[in-house]
């Protein structure tokens, strides 16, 4: 049966709403950068990238296996998901997840200019991943976690997607060093990192220190005390 309008929105008065918890501009002593306009796109793809970020070293030292189940997290255009998607081969699968639909859209057209099967976009909301519980082997932040607004309920998020022996991986400019030509409020050094992962339930397992400009450091869920 089906019900009159009017009852339908009297029945819509009483469903209690899901509001975006507030904001922040900063956390834990850090700004928090805005983040970066689906306009700036073609930036990600620049050519000298690889140079500057020694991207193919940086995704050898992640150690992804066939088969396995990898989030890039602010995946964007997709510079680092349609590689990953070849890592993981046919019987794996990335998760591409970007809180800005535009990103999503360009994700999706390289996708199909690649005929990747094993890509799932997923358009995130800036509290919320959107991610599975359970399901990842992996979830890489390249140059993203900093603009987080939101980052407890990112990381509680991102935590509850990871598997046991699941890692996050955070891939950040290095702040403690003056020569890396990125705005401050872009970078992060390994003293905050540390803070904000260890509050928030994480634990390194591991670091890579050989990359140009960035810190590559790998986190898994600490045991609860």
């Amino acid at each position: 049966m089906r019900l009159p309008t009017c009852l339908l929105f009297i029945a819509a008065l009483h469903l209690p709403a899901q509001e975006a918890p507030p904001a922040l501009t900063e956390y834990m002593g850090r700004q928090i950068a805005q983040t970066m306009h689906w306009k700036g796109a073609e930036w990600l793809m620049r050519r000298v990238r690889e140079r500057e970020e020694a991207t193919t070293k940086m995704r050898e030292e992640l150690e992804v296996k066939p088969g396995m189940v990898v989030c890039d997290m602010g995946c964007g255009n997709g510079y680092h998901t349609l590689p990953l998607a070849e890592m993981v081969g046919a019987k794996g699968k990335v998760f591409a997840v970007d809180v800005q639909p535009e990103m999503i859209e360009m994700l999706r057209q390289n996708i199909t200019r690649k005929e990747l099967k094993n890509i799932e976009p997923i358009v995130g909301l800036y509290y919320d991943p959107k991610l599975p519980p359970n399901t990842c082997d992996m979830i890489l932040l390249v140059d993203v976690y900093h603009e987080f607004s939101h980052p407890v309920q990112m990381l509680a998020g991102m935590r509850a997607a990871l598997k046991p022996d699941g890692l996050l991986v955070l891939v950040e400019f290095r702040a403690e060093d003056d020569t890396v030509p990125i705005k401050p409020e872009h970078k992060m050094s390994k003293a905050q990192i540390h803070k904000e992962m260890n509050a928030n339930g994480f634990e390194m397992k591991r670091e890579f220190d050989g990359l140009p400009w960035q810190h590559l450091m790998f986190f898994g869920k600490a045991e609860k005390k």
